[in-house]
């Protein structure tokens, strides 16, 4: 399947950024109302891109159902490509929480994953997945054979976004997990993927441990506390920014997407110390735009640029 050509064909231009993963419906069941809306961490990835003008397309696996166009409009709202290919299923995936009174949630998943071998006509800039779609076969392994492909063509970010309910036992997840890395550059992961995985280890240990497997750089986000940028020449840490918060939803990926975005705009000095802090503090002001509005509603290019010019005067252009 030639999808990237096809893409290309599309959208008149090659993409900057490809994300591999899955799309489905979040469904918040409370007393009162049920409300659905598109979510899934690689495709709240690509939105955010999209949002912050990043030529971009999601290769994913939806169905061409009321709840796959549902996930098709919102993406295109952003100026996100669905590759060719992603309507494979035959129901979309979706993921129910139900709240409590108390305000806990209990959590049901009707997720299948899937996505058809290929070889890439051509590669994006950047790769980006993580999630479910690592993880869970038989899709997992497509996945796995893309970014063999890929890895020494572009750069590939991995965020494993670790979902315990959907997960085998430990020990497998975790092999997983350390046969990805090698194929990356970048991983992203949040302290309770850190401390899911690496139970044993403080979070110097296991950004040094991953760094060890291969990758090139890696960021653990600390939520309140800010994140941690780790390379085998730096160990560099960055405050959150302060914002009020009305719920965290889709923080972890808006924080991803800018951080992507200052991997294509960060010129030739690498992982520099100088160009990490301003990774951080991009992907920080990003996370606090979000956190500050209800559900998984990043920022656009404008917005962000407004932020990082109130701290530093910096601004990024759309590549």
């Amino acid at each position: 399947m030639d999808y990237l050509t096809t893409a290309r064909q599309d959208a008149h231009q090659t993409l900057d950024v490809m994300v591999v993963g899955e799309a489905l419906i979040d469904v918040v069941t409370t007393s009162h109302d049920t409300v659905e809306h598109p979510g899934g961490s690689p495709a709240n990835v690509a939105y955010g891109l999209g949002r912050l003008a990043v030529t971009t397309g999601l290769l994913t696996a939806i169905a061409p159902d009321a709840r796959g166009i549902s996930i098709e409009n919102h993406l295109r709202s952003a100026g996100v490509l669905l590759l060719p290919g992603s309507k494979s299923l035959t129901r979309t995936a979706s993921a129910t929480a139900t709240l409590e009174p108390d305000g806990s949630a209990r959590y049901d998943f009707d997720i299948s994953w899937d996505l058809a071998p290929t070889t890439p006509a051509y590669f994006p800039k950047i790769l980006h997945t993580g999630s479910i779609a690592t993880f869970l076969n038989p899709g997992a392994g497509a996945v796995k054979s893309l970014l063999e492909q890929a890895h020494r063509h572009c750069m590939i970010t991995y965020d494993p976004n670790i979902r315990p309910a959907l997960l085998g036992s430990h020990r497998e997840a975790l092999a997983i997990f350390e046969e990805l890395v090698p194929l990356t550059d970048v991983v992203k992961l949040s302290d309770e993927d850190a401390h899911w995985l690496y139970p044993q280890k403080s979070l110097d240990k296991t950004a040094a441990h991953i760094l060890g497997l291969g990758a090139g750089l890696t960021v653990i986000t600390r939520g309140a506390d800010g994140s941690q940028f780790t390379t085998p020449a730096a160990n560099i840490s960055i405050p959150a920014v302060k914002s009020k918060v009305a719920d965290t939803i889709g923080a972890g990926d808006s924080y991803m997407s800018a951080l992507i975005l200052g991997f294509l705009t960060r010129g030739t000095e690498g992982f520099a110390p100088a160009v990490l802090e301003q990774l951080g503090h991009t992907a920080a002001a990003a996370a606090a735009i979000t956190v500050q509005r209800p559900g998984a509603n990043p920022p656009n290019l404008k917005e962000l640029n407004m932020a990082i010019a109130a701290h530093s005067g910096a601004q990024y252009v759309a590549s």
